[in-house]
């Protein structure tokens, strides 16, 4: 998972990258889409939540058919459902990036990007959820050279498509969105194949009503609230742009590189939220409690003195990492900043990512889901921004690493009490 997770990363970064040398218009301007285009990825995170949880439980029964259902269930909802969300977002792109602080100068760049783009989140659905079901299905393989793959292709289409060459006409900042759905839509295809053909893992048709309904019902029940836990992530995000954009266009550029620079920075903590998942729901079901909380403080104990690490390096490394994504000195100084500032609360933030993740694999989604509304909307907008007014856009950043600590303590009480409460009700069941 962290291989493939660097792949898909690193290339993400190109992306960002090649976008930047088009100058700080196009740079803000896919700075704005982030928020934006990470809550369609959160929709189909949270669906592939819920069909890995479904999908694996199945598959320990020996339910084999019913899990090919559910597959099928799963693949169908996420693209209907990403689909709707992608068409409600191409009709509303102007009062969307409006409400963010986008202005005039930077609208008619995002509506090139978003309108392509948002064809490809719905393709993106196929890959991101037959993943889950491979992983429920043993293989953790396979869905990361998917995701390197994708990324791969996403990276050398991108100068090609950007700049053009050739036959191949330039398009600018809607060049990095056509990559990117020639990538997935290559990926949607090879899963799909893999699935229904190679190894039968999901029906080779679609599902009558009926069917959606009934083998989609279990999948949206962890799914829904693991999605909208998810999608809390990038509507905050979608705030702090907002307030970063008083800060003028280069600041908005300098948080846009951040960002990107923090999902590097935090892949193993996602890889791993991806691996413990599995390991604390078998052994919650066998009622050992004692391996799951040992699992929990290692890993925990872990992610934060890596992250330390990772903070140290990122420190070090900024002056050169703002030369190579900012060509004015006021972007690059601020980029600086970010970099010296907001990684030392990873590690904290790790500790919260990976709550949230074993709160659903002990099928406690709603608790997940409540945390992650204290951690964004009780402590990390709120205390960013009351910060950034007495002490401007360095107090923001220190505001991030405030919040962070303060949600890793809440995280870790509240963790703490849900498995005593599983553990007391396993009691009461085999008594």
């Amino acid at each position: 998972m962290i291989l493939g997770m660097i792949m898909l990363m690193s290339f993400g970064l190109i992306d960002t990258f090649f976008v930047s040398l088009l100058g700080t218009d196009a740079l803000a301007a896919i700075s704005f889409t982030f928020p934006v285009t990470f809550t369609l990825i959160s929709l189909n995170i949270g669906l592939g939540i819920g069909a890995s949880a479904v999908i694996g439980r199945l598959r320990g029964q020996k339910e084999f058919h019913e899990a090919n259902e559910t597959a099928t269930a799963s693949i169908t909802v996420a693209v209907l459902l990403v689909g709707l969300l992608a068409v409600v977002g191409m009709l509303t792109i102007e009062p969307v990036f409006s409400l963010l602080g986008a202005d005039e100068t930077l609208m008619p760049l995002i509506k090139q990007y978003m309108l392509v783009w948002y064809a490809s989140g719905v393709l993106l659905a196929i890959p991101m959820v037959g993943n889950s079901v491979l992983r429920a299905s043993g293989d953790t393989k396979t869905p990361s050279m998917i995701m390197a793959v994708g990324g791969a292709i996403n990276a050398a289409l991108d100068p090609l498509l950007i700049f053009g060459f050739g036959p191949i006409p330039a398009m600018g900042i809607q060049g990095a969105a056509w990559a990117t759905l020639i990538a997935w839509l290559i990926g949607a295809v090879w899963i799909l194949r893999l699935l229904a053909v190679k190894r039968k893992l999901m029906l080779p048709r679609l599902l009558t009503p009926s069917e959606l309904k009934q083998y989609s019902q279990r999948v949206m029940k962890i799914g829904f609230p693991a999605a909208g836990a998810n999608m809390l992530t990038p509507i905050a995000g979608g705030v702090m742009t907002a307030i970063v954009a008083t800060y003028g266009a280069e600041a908005v550029a300098a948080w846009g590189v951040g960002n990107r620079l923090e999902s590097i920075a935090s892949i193993v903590v996602l890889a791993l939220s991806m691996s413990l998942p599995p390991f604390i729901s078998h052994n919650v079901g066998a009622n050992q409690i004692e391996r799951v909380k040992t699992a929990y403080r290692n890993v925990l104990t872990f992610i934060v003195l890596w992250q330390l690490l990772v903070f140290v390096g990122m420190w070090l490394l900024s002056p050169f990492i703002a030369e190579v994504f900012a060509e004015e000195q006021i972007v690059s100084a601020q980029i600086v900043l970010f970099l010296s500032i907001v990684p030392l609360g990873y590690g904290l933030q790790g500790i919260i990512i990976l709550t949230n993740s074993s709160l659903n694999a002990m099928h406690l989604p709603m608790g997940a889901l409540w945390l992650s509304i204290l951690r964004l909307f009780v402590f990390y907008v709120p205390i960013a921004y009351v910060c950034s007014l007495y002490f401007g856009l360095k107090g923001l950043f220190w505001g991030c690493v405030l919040a962070n600590l303060l949600m890793a303590c809440v995280s870790l009480i509240w963790f703490k009490r849900a498995l005593t409460q599983t553990h007391a009700l396993h009691q009461q069941q085999e008594a």
